[in-house]
């Protein structure tokens, strides 16, 4: 993805993209997004790719400067900056597809246990995480080291 993606008024989203953002409305994963986000204090905006930004998360947890909620993306610093990096957006989008994959929130449970399982075997919560190598590590801040032995 290039940042021209990503900048400029927002385009409509493609077919697929409606229909995630369908699918998490549905299973209440954005709804609880919206909610985070508007308890902790972000500022929601429209984002490209049918995604809500949400900008100046103030809650220490997770300790990751972007997670998602369904299709809101929550990021500590300001959404211009988020939209400034094409490569950590498209992870969080990855992130949203997976919710959908996913149900809604038995994400959550789903990737704390990969979670899990990576900090078992490399010392890291990503690395090994299905999700975040399929969400693209080096995207996501994420090494990519061999497992411990």
């Amino acid at each position: 993805m290039t940042a021209q993606q990503f900048q400029g008024p927002v385009a409509r989203p493609t077919a697929a993209q409606r229909l995630r953002q369908a699918a998490n409305l549905l299973n209440g994963s954005t709804l609880v997004g919206v909610a985070v986000a508007s308890l902790s204090g972000a500022r929601l905006r429209r984002g490209p790719r049918g995604l809500l930004l949400a900008s100046g998360y103030r809650w220490p947890l997770p300790l990751a400067r972007a997670f998602v909620l369904g299709n809101v993306v929550l990021y500590r610093g300001r959404a211009s900056d988020l939209l400034s990096m094409p490569a950590l957006l498209g992870h969080e989008e990855k992130h949203c597809t997976q919710y959908a994959w996913c149900l809604g929130l038995p994400f959550l449970p789903l990737y704390s246990v990969a979670a899990a399982w990576s900090v078992l075997r490399t010392g890291n919560p990503g690395t090994a995480n299905i999700f975040e190598r399929r969400a693209g590590l080096a995207a996501g801040g994420y090494p990519a080291r061999k497992e411990l032995p």
